[in-house]
């Protein structure tokens, strides 16, 4: 019997503003601070450089091939390969998170189905596994967090889907379907719905002074004085984001 794939439960569209243009260094710090002491998806890399996104998880779990389970070839039996029914659940603004258990020998989506994924309003895939397909790929309109790439297709090898929006360990780092994921160059991080309201305040402010004191170290200033910034130092930021608050 089929299993059926459920929807994700989505955060208000204000988190995930909120968390637009904090930055994945930013955002593990403070999680740091809120209790959650690694929320950072070892393995994948940014594939493409200067590409910032942020948006719920959508989450697929494959685990290791047992062919009297799933000897299914790439195109049989379509709507059993949950990789492919995940993807029918994309919302615009999605992120595909992928646990596939560091499997470098697995093409865990190809060009046909991210350029669906993408036509559906998709913005990104991070995965604990590969892609392929990738020249085609490189030129769709998404970021990819990867562990490198393979010519082969999802089951040809060692893994198969198993399970879809479910909780998954994609890069040693628990992802519940509908967390809210933040990836850049840095790589990605994962935000927990319930910690996302109080992470935002936090990490808005925490970006804040680190731009003035960018700006203050750009100028010679003294590092134990500007960073972090010190009491002596709070006044003059204060009255530096009051000034940066008269101009907008």
């Amino acid at each position: 019997m089929m299993r059926e794939v459920p929807d994700i439960a989505r955060p208000p569209q204000t988190l995930i503003d909120g968390l637009q243009g904090i930055g994945a260094a930013t955002c593990a710090g403070e999680l740091s601070r809120l209790g959650v002491s690694d929320p950072f998806i070892k393995g994948p890399i940014a594939w493409t450089p200067g590409r910032s996104i942020v948006g719920p998880a959508l989450t697929l779990q494959f685990m290791p091939k047992r062919e009297d389970l799933y000897g299914a070839g790439e195109y049989e039996d379509r709507e059993r390969q949950l990789h492919r029914r995940v993807l029918y659940l994309t919302q615009p603004g999605d992120i595909v998170v992928v646990d596939a258990r560091g499997d470098m020998a697995s093409g865990v989506f190809g060009e046909m189905m991210l350029t669906y994924f993408m036509g559906k309003g998709g913005i990104g895939v991070v995965i604990d596994g590969c892609i392929r397909d990738y020249p085609h790929a490189q030129t769709l309109d998404l970021g990819y967090w990867l562990r490198g790439l393979t010519p082969n297709f999802h089951t040809q090898t060692n893994i198969v889907p198993f399970a879809a929006n479910v909780p998954i360990a994609c890069g040693d780092v628990l992802v519940m379907p509908g967390d809210i994921i933040v990836a850049d160059d840095d790589g990605a991080v994962v935000v927990p719905i319930g910690l996302a309201p109080e992470l935002t305040g936090k990490a808005s402010e925490h970006a804040e002074w680190e731009e003035f004191t960018r700006m203050r170290l750009a100028q010679g200033g003294e590092l134990r004085t500007y960073y972090p910034l010190s009491e002596e130092a709070w006044p003059e930021y204060e009255a530096w984001r009051e000034a940066q608050e008269a101009k907008d």
